[in-house]
């Protein structure tokens, strides 16, 4: 009785370890959670680098006269960010006392570490055609800084997704809003799914499902112990999250 105990606690564990291997650690807006951070901050890219994640997420937007700028939220200081110039934001503060980045300013500091993945997430517009125009720009600003091995894509858009797929075939693209198949991904033209953990937990089997079809699996964004271990059980490819240190440790576990 001890030794089948034993010998499933060995299973149990080799699987833990194989999946550990295979998992990624991606930092949720950067590494802000350290001294002289904030999320989607040069310095957030730059600790991300430094500590030697696999990628750095941060999100993107168009101003109307289409500069490319990093922010999470479509508003900074009740300004819409879609429908302003960018004259007007240029110079708003993030909490570790940066201005707003500019994409370029962003890309630039990215390209120093080779090795660090910019997961670039195209936040939705709600002018679609604004939306479009976004992604060509920022297609292009990221073939003409030679980085398109290292900028990967993901959105809550379906429709920024789609553009993607046109207008950059060779990227990596992934969806974000967790209500589509691995299947219906597949046959789209992306190559992954990017779903918040909790529809991983209602629907496990298309880890493998979405494996079995070529595709990758991320899920975000996983900050607590028992989610980081059960996410990592399941083999996904990679983790988002807000806690990359605590991630790292377990992955290397």
């Amino acid at each position: 009785m001890r030794l089948k105990s034993l010998f499933c606690f060995c299973v149990m564990l080799a699987g833990f370890l194989t999946a550990s291997a295979q998992t990624k650690v991606i930092a949720h807006r950067g590494y802000w959670k350290c001294e002289g951070s904030a999320q989607n901050s040069i310095t957030a890219l730059q600790k991300s680098g430094e500590l030697k994640v696999w990628g750095s997420e941060f999100d993107v937007l168009m101003t109307s006269d289409g500069k490319l700028v990093v922010n999470h939220d479509d508003l900074i200081n009740g300004y819409r960010i879609e429908n302003t110039k960018y004259e007007k934001i240029k110079d708003k503060k993030m909490k570790n006392g940066e201005t707003l980045p500019l994409l370029e300013q962003y890309l630039d500091e990215g390209k120093k570490y080779p090795d660090l993945v910019l997961v670039l997430e195209i936040k939705p517009h709600k002018n679609k055609k604004h939306e479009a125009k976004a992604v060509e720009r920022i297609v292009r600003m990221v073939e003409e800084k030679e980085m398109k091995d290292q900028v990967h894509y993901i959105s809550f858009s379906l429709d920024a997704c789609k553009e993607l797929v046109k207008q950059a075939p060779y990227a990596e693209i992934a969806y974000l809003n967790g209500d589509l198949s691995p299947k219906e991904i597949e046959k789209m033209g992306m190559t992954g799914i990017d779903y918040q953990y909790k529809v991983i937990d209602k629907r496990p089997e298309w880890v493998q499902e979405a494996h079995d079809l070529g595709l990758t699996v991320n899920v975000w964004t996983v900050n607590g112990t028992d989610d980081l271990e059960r996410m990592i059980r399941l083999g996904v490819d990679y983790l988002t999250t807000d806690n990359p240190v605590d991630a790292l440790e377990m992955v290397h576990f």
